[in-house]
């Protein structure tokens, strides 16, 4: 998609999209342009009883006063409650399946250059999908919408916010989707770890872990989520340091099961196919790095994602087996679809030691308990630190990926105690997002801020979420949110 943005511009010979506020109010160079073609525009809208309100819309086509082949208007209200991204996801909904160029005259509006590049992440997102395994496609079903063109009041600095953090963080965010919606049989923990391999031509630093490296560090408490399967566990490392050396760095962690049958704990059949989606969690860190590494970020970071998959089998990991993780604490295998709780201890621990990061966040599809708790709406994030669980509200109203925190305490803590070692890997039916955090909590190591962001409900589309943005199975979200609060915090 290739995106221009232009001072204010003559209508587009193919296709023009005219914003008009509420009572037909039109501004900037729209207002000569509609002007020129007056009663065709009064009478046109009158027929559609078209009067500027959000989301409405009607077209006019092949006018001759003006050369254009189609000259689309869409409402967008009052302009105080103006949501620059649902804008252009809604035009690009409407158009992106009819027109090949487009021309948005967005001047006068009074929009700043944060706004204008956002207008383009969101037709970008809403023009995703994901069809690449389809052999066939109908015409109609097909985006052909190849050309965007903005004019708008300042149109170097739009350029300059899209190009030096919007789009680049939309890359990631893109990204993070293709990896959700790819089959198990394409991306498992292998062939994940080698399609993040790539990332290095964007200046990243990659290192994988297999499972003999795992092994010599201890790492059992990941191991033992993986051993049933036929494919070898990875951990990989990704490092952007864009920040002086020696900066300590910022770490975010993330769940990457790249199918989770639940194991010996089998899940039941129906709907199992969307548990493809449990590696989302290491999506959105996978998508955050290359956004960083896009943008060219001023902080050092290191992203970490734990690859398994958790699988039945007569080598499987069994509920009651007690695992020695990399910590050296001991947990008692309860439940063997509680699994992503065991890959995040070590990875965790693996931080903590190792990394040293000045703070951490991980990701991950972690339970079902969060989407009782906040359906699909809202991510959960539980953290040890309250100016980190401020952080990510910031970046979470900033971006409208949404969070809400829940709480921590040592009640909860307690629901994870076995006679039989240092823990369990399940607190039991109730809370259990809350038991589930509280785990990982164990495995961080003293005085480092973290917050665990579980996004089982918000990284994989509900058919009841009706987000323009989100057209597909994988939303990338976290993506976003993690490079906005990286952005906020500790660039300068």
């Amino acid at each position: 998609m290739r995106i221009k943005f232009v001072q204010s511009i003559e209508l587009s010979s193919e296709c023009s999209v005219v914003p008009v506020q509420r009572s037909l109010k039109i501004v900037g160079s729209s207002k000569n342009h509609i002007n020129s073609v007056g009663k065709y525009f009064k009478n046109a809208s009158k027929a559609a009883s078209f009067k500027g309100e959000k989301n409405t819309c009607f077209s006019l086509y092949a006018l001759e006063e003006t050369n254009t082949n189609h000259l689309f208007a869409f409402g967008v209200g009052d302009l105080s409650n103006f949501d620059p991204e649902l804008f252009g996801a809604n035009i690009s909904k409407k158009l992106m399946k009819k027109e090949k160029s487009i021309t948005l005259h967005l001047d006068g509006l009074g929009l700043s250059p944060d706004s204008i590049a956002r207008v383009v992440v969101g037709i970008r997102l809403a023009a995703y999908r994901f069809d690449k395994y389809k052999t066939k496609l109908a015409d109609n079903l097909k985006n052909i919408l190849q050309n965007i063109t903005i004019a708008c009041d300042e149109p170097k600095l739009s350029k300059s916010s899209y190009e030096g953090y919007h789009g680049p963080v939309c890359d990631g965010t893109i990204k993070a989707r293709d990896l959700v919606n790819e089959p198990p049989n394409v991306i498992y923990p292998k062939a994940y770890a080698s399609e993040i391999k790539k990332l290095e031509k964007h200046g990243l630093k990659v290192e994988v872990l297999g499972e003999k490296k795992m092994k010599s560090l201890g790492m059992n408490s990941l191991l033992c989520v993986g051993q049933g399967s036929a494919r070898e566990s990875q951990m990989v490392i990704i490092r952007w340091n864009g920040a002086k050396k020696g900066d300590q760095p910022i770490c975010i962690i993330g769940k990457g099961v790249t199918f989770d049958t639940g194991g010996i704990s089998l899940k039941p059949g129906a709907n199992m196919w969307d548990m493809k989606g449990d590696m989302g969690g290491s999506a959105a860190v996978v998508g955050a790095m290359i956004g960083l590494a896009g943008r060219k970020a001023k902080a050092n970071v290191v992203g970490i994602v734990g690859l398994v998959e958790n699988m039945p089998d007569g080598n499987s990991v069994l509920p009651g087996d007690i695992i020695t993780s990399m910590s050296g604490k001991t947990i008692e295998v309860q439940n063997t679809d509680a699994e992503g709780r065991l890959v995040l201890a070590d990875c965790l621990h693996y931080a903590s030691e190792n990394i040293k990061p000045k703070s951490m966040i991980n990701l991950a599809t972690l339970t079902g308990a969060i989407l009782v708790a906040l359906g699909t709406e809202k991510a959960g994030v539980f953290s040890n630190n309250d100016e980190l669980a401020s952080q990510i509200q910031g970046a979470s109203e900033t971006t409208k990926e949404h969070t809400w925190r829940l709480p921590l305490g040592k009640e909860y803590d307690r629901l994870l105690d076995t006679p039989n070692a240092d823990m369990k890997n399940i607190g039991g039916r109730l809370a259990g997002s809350i038991t589930a955090a509280q785990f990982l909590q164990r495995f961080v190591g003293k005085d480092i801020p973290w917050a665990h962001i579980d996004v089982a409900g918000t990284a994989m589309k509900p058919s009841n979420r009706h987000d323009p943005r989100e057209t597909s199975f994988g939303t990338g979200f976290g993506a976003r949110l993690l490079n906005r609060w990286i952005a906020d915090n500790f660039e300068h």
